[in-house]
């Protein structure tokens, strides 16, 4: 197994760091490797915001889930969808142009999370831990006039980065899933999805009714809790807005 590989396994998310920046060069080769990610015709639909401001600090670690962590982390980076860019620059030697749609929002969503899990791996081969933070993309009438971002120009994910505690070093990292059940050769297969309490029987070490309670409390927290339902909402606003006519 080579370093990339052993890297990738090792790699947790990490949300305790250490009382001490990020040193510039560092940084720069996290957003130098960040640019480098594979893009939808080498267009980079995306920017990415290096909150700095600690008072947007302050204000993001309590529009998103009330996560103390993220005011403190070392380096903020929210990485955007952004078809602003191109939409303006298109109109300005095009006669005519359509509007962005549905699809380029996924596309340009696309571009900005294979950038920022660039920014995860780099982080990790220079020593400092990241953490994603999907609550950015709740609240997002708020989160848009705090950013300041226009139309086609929306969060992706939210990434904290710093230089790992011993106590996160040393904390074991949560089981995967199997290769066996994740992968389904040439289409989709009912069976192997079906098997998903088994699946989860193994991760967790979790039998009958022990699973089955560990089920009901996950589906709880995750699934049926509020943050999940203003998710829900909030991406459907963005939906709106993108789409929509609305300057």
């Amino acid at each position: 197994m080579n370093s990339t590989i052993e890297q990738l396994h090792r790699r947790k998310s990490v949300r305790v760091y250490e009382d001490r920046p990020i040193e510039p060069d560092v940084k720069r080769a996290i957003l130098e490797a960040a640019l480098q990610a594979p893009t939808a015709g080498n267009m980079a639909l995306y920017t990415i915001l290096d909150i700095t401001d600690q008072e947007k600090k302050n204000a993001l670690a309590k529009s998103c889930d009330n996560q103390p962590f993220i005011a403190t982390a070392p380096m903020v980076l929210i990485f955007c969808a952004d078809y602003r860019r191109w939409y303006d620059t298109f109109c300005l030697f095009q006669q005519e142009v359509r509007k962005p749609a549905m699809g380029d929002l996924f596309l340009s969503q696309a571009d900005a999370l294979i950038a920022a899990q660039n920014a995860v791996v780099a982080a990790e081969s220079l020593g400092v831990g990241s953490c994603y933070i999907g609550d950015i993309t709740e609240n997002y009438e708020y989160h848009r006039e705090l950013l300041g971002l226009p139309q086609y120009v929306t969060p992706a994910a939210m990434l904290c980065f710093g230089y790992p505690t011993q106590q996160q070093k040393d904390r074991l990292k949560p089981a995967r899933f199997r290769v066996e059940d994740m992968v389904h050769e040439n289409g989709y297969d009912p069976e192997k999805a079906a098997a998903m309490p088994r699946m989860l029987a193994q991760q967790t070490g979790r039998e009958n009714e022990e699973l089955s309670d560990w089920i009901r409390r996950f589906c709880k927290r995750k699934w049926n809790s509020d943050f999940s339902r203003e998710m829900s909402r909030s991406c459907a606003q963005i939906a709106r807005h993108w789409c929509g006519d609305e300057e």
